[in-house]
């Protein structure tokens, strides 16, 4: 890697005179700035952008994701959505699929070492990570590039050369890796290489503006030092909140299963979405939602006024479940979503043959997969949750014949079953 005394759009890095924000300066800056956490550092960004419009170059702005998983969730489409405004601002995306990160495994908010994935995990997630992300992206108009390329090449040398980039000390202003060493909790040396190799791809890329989630703001800045330390004009950084899953306390994960899946089905995903509360509405509206701000303030003015918050929040479902597969689609969630909870029977019912029969309620439950045990059924007996045909049971001990119904626990859980003997 031979060093560039300037950005990627070849500006110096010490510009003599500020150019004056145009008004298109400002509406781009209005833009990014969007419901983010933080743009560090804004003065330089809209320097950035004033260089741009003058110069007719787009920015290099730079997302990272590890394919840790096969699947993305709408907590990663935050971060897409704002590189798709600055895609459609005229910049160039590029989306930086971490295969040789992956390897190593960020320790971001970790407060135990992250097994690393193997080669073949790796290839296999990727292969559905931009596919997915281009239900966001523009793919047209995204450069695709991974990490390998030039992470492979350093060696043990140019990793070694890399590493006295930067000291222990600074690793250790991470408050993961602080609480772990007060705590007692292993450390292993190959966690300190994951945000340097995160920096150093934004020495690869020339990069002008990283975006990552706030959990990712070491790491974005260590790319801003080692530019400076290769001579290049040091990037700005903007993160993005970290969207809460379906409980509304924790991150939205697909291992704490509170998450909305971008290619889940349209039912399945509106369902979901009316599942969050009223108050979390307004967050996923400022994070996920195209609408203006202009139409989110006369939204929020209307709930304010006396509107049944419902109807927001049907608006806000309808919007994702289009995005991700069809206007008619999240129209007939919709309607999916208004007949059950008139307690009727959805139209996508899973088939399920069993045998046995007569089978007890519970163990029939059970084996529909509807509960995950036995007693799960019959505390769900008990609190009214069990419905068959549309009736609700009260009966933990009913034996059920050979016959074809519908079993329902929950609000979403249904199964169709033929019981045979």
């Amino acid at each position: 890697m031979t060093s560039n005394a300037s950005s990627g759009n070849g500006a110096p890095v010490n510009p003599s005179a500020p150019l004056p924000l145009t008004d298109k300066v400002l509406e781009s800056l209005a833009i990014a700035k969007r419901g983010v956490d933080e743009l560090l550092i804004e003065s330089e960004f809209a320097q950035k952008l004033a260089r741009s419009e003058q110069s007719g170059k787009p920015l290099r702005i730079k997302l990272g994701l590890d394919p840790t998983a096969p699947d993305l969730h709408l907590g990663h489409t935050v971060v897409l959505n704002k590189l798709r405004q600055l895609q459609d601002l005229g910049h160039q995306v590029i989306f930086l699929i971490g295969d040789f990160t992956s390897m190593i495994g960020d320790p971001s908010g970790r407060n135990a070492t992250r097994p690393p994935l193997t080669r073949e995990q790796i290839e296999t997630n990727a292969m559905t990570y931009f596919r997915q992300a281009s239900l966001v992206l523009d793919a047209s108009r995204t450069e695709i590039r991974y990490n390998s390329e030039w992470c492979d090449p350093l060696g043990a040398r140019g990793m070694i050369q890399l590493a006295s980039r930067y000291t222990v000390a600074r690793m250790m202003e991470r408050d993961d890796f602080t609480k772990r060493y007060k705590s007692g909790t292993p450390i292993a040396v190959h966690e300190f290489l994951y945000p340097l190799m995160q920096g150093y791809d934004s020495v690869a890329l020339q990069s002008d503006l990283e975006l990552g989630g706030t959990d990712q703001k070491f790491n974005l800045l260590v790319g801003r030092e080692l530019q400076k330390d290769y001579g290049q004009e040091p990037q700005c950084i903007l993160t993005m909140p970290l969207l809460e899953g379906l409980d509304g306390i924790e991150k939205m994960s697909k291992s704490k299963n509170n998450y909305i899946g971008i290619t889940e089905a349209p039912n399945t995903m509106f369902g979901k979405l009316m599942s969050i509360s009223d108050e979390m509405m307004w967050k996923y509206y400022d994070l996920l939602s195209f609408r203006s701000l202009d139409e989110l303030a006369k939204l929020k003015a209307e709930v304010r006024g006396g509107a049944n918050p419902r109807d927001a929040k049907v608006a806000l479902g309808k919007e994702i479940v289009a995005r991700f597969h069809s206007a008619q689609a999240a129209d007939d969630a919709l309607a999916d979503f208004v007949n059950r909870s008139r307690g009727g029977i959805p139209d996508d019912v899973p088939e399920v043959s069993l045998s046995g029969a007569p089978l007890g309620l519970p163990q029939l439950l059970r084996q529909a997969g509807l509960c995950a045990s036995s007693s799960e059924a019959m505390r769900m007996v008990d609190q009214g949750g069990v419905r068959i045909d549309g009736e609700v049971i009260s009966d933990k001990a009913l034996q059920l014949g050979a016959g074809s119904f519908v079993l329902q626990v929950g609000k979403r859980k249904f199964a169709r079953v033929t019981l045979s003997a």
